[in-house]
């Protein structure tokens, strides 16, 4: 019998679909005959398999992650935001300005003390202290923000979100 997992109400995930996940958050360039292959399946069972996970909404994208350090951004932090109690309206606005910067990687909207987590890549120091006055403490719904370098990053390929 085939082992299946619920996820979020969707349509259940069988050992063959767990299989194409893990072996595409792996690497996401690997052509459908090395996928096929791995998985012990027909190439053809895999095209349809694949997109049966895109079009199910279980695979949202496939992405190239870069090394922001090639880029000259060789340094990372972690900025928590508390938006003001009378400016809670302005939340959907202030994540939507934040996630359009080109420098964020990933914005979190959070339950707790903080309302927001902001993973941003810099140059250094002052690139993150720049941001943070620009784009954060002259922000009006802004309360408090509190930064924290990142020494090291390990991504694993599972997000929740667009």
């Amino acid at each position: 019998m085939t082992e299946t997992k619920r996820i979020r109400g969707r349509d259940e995930l069988d050992t063959v679909d767990n299989t194409l996940v893990a072996l595409l958050q792996a690497d996401s360039r690997m052509s459908n005959s090395r996928l096929a292959t791995a998985a012990g399946i027909a190439e053809s069972t895999c095209i349809a398999r694949v997109r049966s996970l895109v079009t199910r909404g279980i695979i949202t994208r496939f992405t190239t992650l870069v090394d922001p350090k090639a880029l000259g951004l060789g340094l990372q932090a972690l900025i928590s935001v508390s938006i003001r109690s009378g400016a809670r309206t302005q939340i959907p606005a202030f994540r939507d300005e934040i996630r359009a910067m080109p420098r964020v990687v990933q914005v979190f909207f959070l339950g707790g003390t903080e309302d927001f987590i902001i993973h941003l890549v810099a140059r250094d120091s002052d690139d993150v202290r720049d941001f943070v006055l620009e784009n954060l403490s002259a922000n009006p719904a802004v309360a408090s923000t509190r930064t924290s370098l990142v020494f090291e990053h390990h991504y694993n390929g599972l997000s929740s979100g667009k």
